[in-house]
């Protein structure tokens, strides 16, 4: 696996100059607490016809700065970004919250205490 962090700031360009959807499937947009209020936001990435080829992008960020969409590049995303707006508690751009959760379910189940 390759692994290449990035920021939020340069996410979009990061991500547009590597994806190409004929070479690369998008597995997901996945969040792993840090602690302390920090969050790594990772975007998975799988190459067509190739065994364990895997790219992921990484950001590490806190829980108040709005997340960029990817949905402008991979369509699909849309569904990555609102579950890490439901599990995390994230503002991710034009990603809603609801889809994952129901309305008596703990809020951002997978946000640490900070």
């Amino acid at each position: 696996m390759m692994k290449y962090e990035t920021t939020l700031a340069t996410l979009l360009a990061d991500i547009g100059a590597f994806y190409g959807p004929k070479k690369w499937h998008f597995l997901t947009v996945n969040g792993i607490d840090l602690g302390e209020g920090k969050i790594e936001l990772q975007w998975i990435f799988s190459k067509y016809h190739v065994k364990d080829e895997i790219v992921l992008y990484y950001a590490i960020s806190d829980y108040e700065t709005p997340i960029p969409s990817v949905v402008s590049l991979i369509p699909s995303a849309f569904m990555g970004e609102r579950e890490i707006v439901d599990m995390f508690g994230l503002t991710v751009e034009g990603a809603e919250k609801g889809l994952y959760l129901d309305e008596d379910s703990l809020p951002y189940p997978l946000r640490g205490e900070s």
